[in-house]
This record gives C-alpha cells, sequence and structure tokens, in this order.
C-alpha cells in the first residue's frame, strides 16, 4: 500500500498581492480560522512514513483546498469579494496546482496496480460557540466504504492500545462524507483508495507544536497499520 499525507492548512500565509485584503485581520488570521494549528508539526511526524507528501502554508482564507469549486466557503469573507480575474489566479495558481498534484500522484499508484491509503491531517478547536468538543483524535472517512471503516477501526485499536484512555471518534467533529477534497478523491477513484482525515484537538497545540506523545502514538499507530498491509 503507498502513503500519501497531505496537509491543506499548515500556515497562514497570506501573498504580498493579497495582502491588502487583509489589513487588520492579524488576530483572524492567527486563530484556527486562519489555519489548523499544529497540523504541520503533524505532518513532519508523519512524513518519513509516506511515499509521497504535500502540504500548504497558505491561508485557508485566500482560498480553501478543502472545498470543491462550487461550495459556498471557497472564499472566505476577505476574498469574496475581490475580482474574477483574481479568482480565477488564485483557482489555477495555488488551489489546482496543489490538488492536482495529489490527485495524480494517487492516479498514477492506482494505474500501476497499487492500493493508496491518503492521510490529511487536519486540527480543530477544542470550543466553538461556546460549546466544548469531547474528542482528543477524530478519524473522518465515508462509513459507506468499507475498507475505510476497517481502516479506522483498526487505527483506533491501535492507537487506544498506545494510550487507553484517548479519547478517538469516528466522524468527529465534522462527518468524513461532507464536502472536502477527500469526498473529491473518491468519486475519482472509487476503488483502491482509503481517504482519511485526521482531526486533532487543538489543546494539544502549544505554539503551533502539537503534543509530542501524541506524534508518537499516531506515528507508532500509522507504521503497524502500513507493515501488516505490506
Amino acid at each position: 500500500m503507498k502513503l500519501i499525507v497531505t496537509c491543506e492548512h499548515g500556515g497562514n500565509t497570506i501573498p504580498k498581492a493579497f495582502e491588502k485584503y487583509f489589513k487588520g485581520s492579524e488576530l483572524v488570521l492567527n486563530s484556527h480560522r486562519g489555519y489548523d494549528l499544529g497540523t504541520l508539526d503533524v505532518f513532519n511526524a508523519l512524513k518519513p512514513l509516506a511515499n509521497e507528501s504535500l502540504y500548504s502554508e497558505t491561508s485557508r482564507l485566500l482560498i480553501e483546498l478543502n472545498r470543491s469549486l462550487h461550495h459556498k466557503s471557497l472564499f472566505s469573507e476577505f476574498t469574496k469579494n475581490i475580482s474574477k480575474k483574481e479568482k480565477q489566479h488564485l483557482i489555477n495558481s495555488h488551489y489546482l496546482v496543489y490538488r492536482k498534484k495529489v490527485e495524480n500522484t494517487i492516479q498514477n499508484w492506482i494505474e500501476k496496480g497499487e492500493s493508496v491509503l491518503h492521510i490529511s491531517v487536519h486540527s480543530f478547536t477544542p470550543i466553538l460557540n461556546n460549546v466544548e468538543r469531547n474528542c482528543d483524535i477524530g478519524l473522518l472517512y465515508d462509513s459507506k466504504k468499507n475498507t475505510e471503516k476497517t481502516f479506522c477501526s483498526d487505527f483506533k485499536k491501535e492507537l487506544k492500545n498506545l494510550k487507553p484512555g484517548l479519547n478517538v471518534r469516528y466522524n468527529y467533529p465534522y462527518l468524513g462524507k461532507a464536502d472536502g477534497f477527500t469526498t473529491y478523491l473518491r468519486k475519482q477513484f472509487e476503488s483502491n483508495y482509503i481517504g482519511v482525515e485526521i482531526e486533532i484537538n487543538q489543546k494539544y497545540s502549544t505554539k503551533n507544536n502539537m503534543s509530542s506523545e501524541l506524534k508518537v502514538f499516531l506515528f507508532s499507530a500509522l507504521k503497524t497499520l502500513l507493515t501488516k498491509s505490506n
């Protein structure tokens, strides 16, 4: 099985040409809305296991790599009113470049008869709308796909073996079948593709670094599953 690890929300950088649209918005850019805290750190920890990896440090508030082109949140409140030309430039030069690299890699592997595991690393804010989210790690997948269901069940077992008290939940705090990059890729590759989003609670992130213990657990559990599959 080939592994590709991606990180769509690894940073909050805004290209110079678009900085004018974000003046005075530093607080938002530095919040969970600007990027997924700690995810680039986890991505780098898992990268040695991967056959291929790709990340983005451009803020999701410029253009959302984890949404379809038709989605209402593709452009944020900061960019939804920019010109059609600027929007198309962002789509062509950033959005499609990133997503096509991942899609083409997967396609090449599948055409060669390989099975593909895609781990997309994300994180979530511990409290949203004054409600605490009761989860340490969420595993997002399509419950109709037995391969994804089995993989996430095995992944959870391995994580719980390493730390029994770890609160690992399925399709929480979001549904794996909701609009997203893995959802799109499932439609392109109906077989030999397993797409899983890992959602990590940002309470484990300090200064954009995730808990060392948590990174070790994720690495060890994933390594065990890859060893078994190969």
